[in-house]
């Protein structure tokens, strides 16, 4: 493995721990806002839990791509 190899699997591997991060702040706000729900008293939060949930697919897409690509640099794939 070559530096500019080395150097592309840590700048992946540093996206990649960023995301998590940002996927867990949004799993916990899931979280908090649907406590914060009262049904019987008309206190829902549907557009926000809907968006924190698109969210954090997006968080999960942008991890497993940037998983993919830790693997192909090991592995040497070009693409």
């Amino acid at each position: 493995m070559n530096e500019d190899t080395g150097k592309a699997i840590a700048a992946a591997e540093a996206e990649l721990a960023g995301f998590a991060a940002e996927k867990k702040a949004v799993e916990e706000r899931i979280r908090e806002l649907r406590a914060r729900e009262d049904l019987k008293n008309g206190i829902y939060f549907p557009k926000e839990i809907f968006e924190a949930q698109q969210d954090k697919l997006r968080l999960e897409t942008e991890m497993l791509l940037r998983q993919n690509a830790v693997k192909r640099l090991r592995l040497g794939v070009d693409g």
